[in-house]
């Protein structure tokens, strides 16, 4: 069925399906994982990190931007969508500064980004963006938002969400784990839940914090480490000691 009407953007099948749009939330499932979760004073971003080349410069391939002083994004998806995606999200960041004289607020930058994935689906000779994104930043009273975003269109404020490979599992864990936090446990939080489906380094895992006032601040690989193991600690007090085998 789907053969005669995913070829065109534009066309629904009878029940209702845009296949394109389904194959971009595909490409969505099979990127790279990201998480989001948002505390009291402070929203973490962690994202899994793909492998790189031996030669090539890591800091060049990453899953986590800023669009403004106050606002960030993690995608999961096409990389090279994203990056378009990003490019006009940055110029209505500063457009909506040079026109209203005030920093945008991350719903209206949430919704302006929604607005661009949803123009992709409905015009002719165009796909949609092959990503989703977590949205996150502080609204204008200096509350901390998270937002996602998908390849639909759609937009929505979570208090912690999954995307990409593994979300699933992820976002089970949050809804099982989740609580208000601040500073340190919110870290860590979103540490656990990346940890449930990425092996727990580094190598493997990058994290961001966005602050009030400090903004957007990468994790050194040397506090991740020691914030997962710090994890791996706590996780083997909690288990119960297995009684002493009786001679």
């Amino acid at each position: 069925m789907s053969a005669r009407y995913d070829r065109a953007i534009t066309v629904f099948s009878p029940d209702g399906h845009l296949f394109q749009v389904e194959y971009a939330l595909e490409a969505v499932r099979k990127g790279a994982l990201a998480v989001g979760v948002r505390g009291t004073d402070a929203i973490v971003l962690g994202v899994e990190k793909k492998a790189v080349a031996k030669l090539q410069v890591a800091q060049t391939v990453r899953k986590i931007a800023q669009i403004d002083d106050h606002i960030c994004l993690a995608f999961a998806g096409l990389t090279a969508d994203a990056r378009v995606l990003i490019n006009k999200a940055r110029i209505e960041a500063q457009s909506h500064r040079l026109t209203l004289d005030e920093r945008a607020s991350v719903e209206h930058m949430t919704r302006y980004i929604a607005g661009v994935q949803q123009k992709y689906t409905q015009s002719g000779g165009m796909r949609p963006f092959g990503i989703s994104t977590l949205v996150v930043g502080f609204d204008p009273l200096g509350r901390p938002a998270l937002y996602q975003t998908d390849p639909s269109g759609t937009y929505s404020a979570w208090k912690a969400n999954a995307i990409g490979r593994n979300s699933k599992t992820v976002r089970e864990y949050l809804e099982k784990n989740y609580a208000e936090t601040s500073g340190r446990d919110t870290l860590k939080l979103a540490l656990r839940a990346l940890t449930e489906v990425v092996e727990g380094s580094s190598r493997n895992i990058e994290v961001a914090v966005v602050e009030k006032e400090g903004g957007l601040r990468f994790l050194a690989d040397d506090e991740v480490d020691s914030l997962v193991k710090e994890i791996e600690e706590e996780k083997a007090a909690a288990q119960p000691q297995r009684p002493a085998q009786q001679q």
